[in-house]
């Protein structure tokens, strides 16, 4: 599950049981990469309100299947199986019709009828800010801006793209893993964005 002590659901009390029962999925499965959080369970409330507000927000115009690919592809540059895995498990969800072509794509297998070339240039400033954000210039978001992204939608990737490597590098700096995990939950009601709950 991680490299480092985590409480279990059932032993949880106190603010981390309420933390635990605002995150939690069907038979009160916690994701190891929340229970990696449970030692400082205050680090697990705002990795939460930051994971919500980037990818599960009514206040995003992006469609939600592409914020999702924008995570995989963040995680498989970061070589982050646990987010690629859950998050690709999210993809299929929203896009059973696409998400295998998608995933190759990504995997620069074949490229995809479904990605515009718009989402390509929102990928390749994903994979400049992952890999080299020193690298990102006022041209990197002008050709965002070229492709037909508003201001605001350039910040909902920027955020998503941000939030992802930091997600990743929880998962792998603590050698948190899928076992036990339910992969693909997310949290539902966009427009609450105190609900976390995993369904």
């Amino acid at each position: 599950m991680s490299w480092i002590e985590t409480t279990p659901y059932p032993a949880s009390t106190g603010r981390l049981r309420r933390l635990y029962d605002r995150v939690k999925g069907p038979e009160d499965n916690v994701d190891n990469i929340m229970l990696a959080h449970s030692l400082r369970p205050h680090s697990m409330e705002g990795h939460m309100a930051l994971y919500k507000s980037a990818l599960h927000h009514s206040g995003n115009t992006i469609p939600k299947w592409f914020l999702e690919v924008l995570g995989v592809f963040v995680s498989m540059l970061n070589e982050c199986d646990y987010c690629v895995e859950h998050h690709f498990a999210g993809l299929l969800r929203l896009r059973p019709d696409a998400s295998e072509e998608i995933r190759r794509s990504l995997e620069g297998e074949t490229p995809s009828a479904h990605l515009a070339v718009k989402h390509e240039e929102a990928l390749d400033y994903a994979r400049i800010l992952t890999l080299s954000p020193v690298s990102v210039a006022e041209d990197s978001v002008a050709g965002l801006r070229e492709q037909g992204w508003s201001d605001g939608e350039i910040l909902e990737i920027n955020q998503v793209v941000a939030y992802f490597n930091y997600a990743n590098r929880t998962v792998l700096g603590l050698g948190v893993t899928t076992e036990g995990d339910v992969l693909g939950l997310s949290p539902g009601d966009s427009s609450d964005p105190t609900n976390w709950n995993h369904d």
